[in-house]
């Protein structure tokens, strides 16, 4: 009878195991060294780009870059190579026509994804440095009575070492102020492993080459230009629906804006505002998808100086730390990519000053403490941080609605953009970074040399 008794319960216990999901709690540490900034990114880092346009929707902003066909006037050889040389009339037509309007131009970029092999049609390094500067004489005569001209950019296209390197040495010092390059590391977009792959910490590593290398191109060449990522959309062939318009993508995106920012990335242009299923914004309705709402923390969070991070405790926890934007103090960007864990993280600054504690003691209580904005006062006496929690709604990683602190994030009949109100936590608690969430903390009492 006994041992009948330890048989029904040992299937009890295979049962709860294979049919339950176990959270567990780590602890962890982040390390930051505030002594001077590691880079440094434009204020408008975060940009998108537009795949279509409504005719009725033309108010985007006042910084707009347009792309110029490097293609005109030229025949394609079979093998793919560009023949013949770039005719500009129809983009100095474009340039006059927009200074003639009043249209406030931000930059040009010449041509899409024909560096290195190309995609349909490739063009020499030699030729492009050619073509860079025709554009940039036209840009010096129709703008000439501007005090403050559009920037010239280029290649826009996939990251080829050699190609670069050989762009960069032949074009002239001043006839680009921006390098361009293009990101869709995840693969096409119909690929079944685009998840897997998002919360794979080594294979988000890997998307660090690609930003270290144009970094150590430009330090090696003598142009005074800037790195940028002109387009990004992680999967090509316009996303997959229900991942790259869904809060999944948050690991993708805030991971990429955390690593292009510590190579010295000026700005990261988002594929797309709007088209194909990884704008930010909804195709049929023009409401926000949930990373319209990630971009908007990093914007309004993140301020351009970028701060030395590291974390310990696990690979699944992804940091980045920033000068915060203006406001005193710094604030953390966490990503925890693990659906089980919660993870527990108490932040080192060093010598860092400040008027609260940053002590690393172990904490009894664990919960946050939804602290009433009335108390934001005695934010000043260094006693609270304030925490944005995101997750997806009913923990569905493919939902379209994202969670601000357990509150869906909604546009209301004013269509009007919800305000992203943080919690407030005592800055001598741990930050707990549940499953599967991301977490903007802004510490406005910790200041440190490279934030003065």
């Amino acid at each position: 009878m006994a041992s009948l008794s330890n048989l029904l319960h040992l299937i009890f216990w295979l049962y709860f195991v294979g049919h339950s999901s176990i959270s567990v709690a780590l602890q962890g540490l982040v390390s930051i060294n505030g002594t001077a900034p590691i880079a440094e990114t434009d204020n408008d880092f975060v940009c998108a780009t537009i795949d279509w346009w409504p005719p009725e929707k033309c108010d985007y902003g006042t910084s707009v870059i347009f792309g110029l066909n490097a293609l005109s006037g030229r025949k394609i050889g079979s093998d793919g190579s560009v023949i013949e040389a770039w005719n500009s009339s129809n983009a100095e037509s474009l340039l006059r026509y927009t200074v003639n309007k009043g249209y406030p131009i931000y930059g040009w970029e010449l041509g899409n994804e024909l560096s290195g092999n190309g995609v349909g049609a490739r063009i020499s390094a030699d030729q492009y440095a050619y073509d860079i500067s025709q554009l940039q004489n036209l840009v010096q005569v129709i703008y000439k009575d501007f005090k403050v001209k559009p920037i010239v950019m280029a290649p826009g296209g996939f990251l080829d070492v050699n190609w670069y390197t050989e762009f960069l040495h032949k074009a002239p010092y001043s006839s680009l102020q921006a390098v361009s390059q293009h990101i869709y590391n995840l693969g096409p977009g119909v690929a079944t492993d685009l998840v897997e792959k998002i919360l794979n910490p080594s294979y988000l590593d890997g998307g660090l080459q690609m930003f270290s290398s144009l970094q150590n191109i430009l330090k090696s060449s003598e142009t005074s230009a800037v790195s940028w990522v002109s387009e990004a959309g992680g999967a090509w062939n316009s996303g997959h629906n229900h991942i790259t318009n869904a809060f999944v993508f948050s690991f993708w995106y805030l991971d990429q804006l955390g690593m292009a920012s510590k190579y010295d990335t000026k700005t990261y242009c988002r594929q797309s505002l709007i088209g194909g299923n990884y704008g930010l914004l909804n195709t049929n309705t023009f409401l926000p998808n949930p990373d319209y709402y990630s971009a908007l923390l990093w914007h309004r969070l993140m301020g351009a100086k970028v701060l030395s991070t590291s974390f310990s405790g696990t690979n699944k926890i992804r940091a980045y730390a920033h000068c915060s934007k203006a406001s005193q103090g710094i604030t953390l960007l966490l990503i925890n990519l693990d659906g089980n864990t919660t993870v527990h993280i108490q932040v080192s600054t060093g010598n860092a000053g400040s008027n609260g504690s940053l002590s690393m003691q172990e904490q009894n209580q664990t919960q946050r403490k939804k602290i009433s904005r009335m108390a934001s006062n005695n934010e000043l006496l260094g006693i609270f941080r304030q925490e944005y929690h995101l997750t997806a709604k009913d923990g569905d990683l493919h939902s379209q609605t994202m969670l601000l602190n357990g509150v869906p994030l909604s546009v209301g009949s004013t269509a009007a953009i919800p305000d992203l109100e943080p919690e407030y936590n005592y800055q001598s608690n741990p930050i707990d970074v549940g499953p599967y969430s991301i977490v903007f903390a802004h510490m406005p009492n910790v200041t440190v040399p490279a934030c003065k």
